[in-house]
């Protein structure tokens, strides 16, 4: 495949693109409701909604830090009461985490908070505009599946 204007230096496109799309991550976020949650705990309670149970050390993994750290947030989850503990039925020496009700209820909040800011957002913007994000949100899809 060719590029179509090489003029464009491609570590200038991919800076401009990542600060643009960081820029939109953090704003989204921002609108987001966290109910005091640091973005931490927001993350675990993101993944346990994926993932189903999983351990501290898988979740740790997962999100790239510490056993200890995600020790720490499951405590705090945990009295909250967003996430519940189990043995695991495989291995009763390990300890699984899984989302309760309330947990997911949170999440289901915070996304709708989420898309609620975009949609409004996004209904400033023309038809041609829409369109381009359209078409750019295919091509976004395709950089991350690559």
């Amino acid at each position: 495949m060719s590029r179509a204007d090489a003029s464009i230096p491609l570590e200038t496109l991919a800076a401009d693109l990542a600060l643009a799309v960081g820029q939109l991550l953090r704003r989204q976020r921002s609108q987001g409701h966290s109910g005091g949650l640091n973005l931490s705990q927001l993350a675990t309670l993101a993944r346990l909604e994926q993932g189903g149970w999983m351990s501290a050390a898988d979740l740790a993994r997962a999100e790239a830090m510490k056993p200890q750290s995600m020790g720490a947030i499951l405590c705090g989850l945990e009295r909250k009461n967003l996430v519940r503990r189990r043995p695991d039925p495989g291995d009763g020496r390990r300890i699984l985490f899984a989302l309760t009700a309330k947990g997911a209820e949170v999440r289901k909040e915070r996304s709708a908070a989420k898309r609620e800011w975009l949609a409004i957002a996004l209904a400033r913007l023309d038809a041609t505009e829409l369109q381009t994000l359209l078409a750019a949100a295919a091509l976004l899809k395709r950089l991350g599946e690559s």
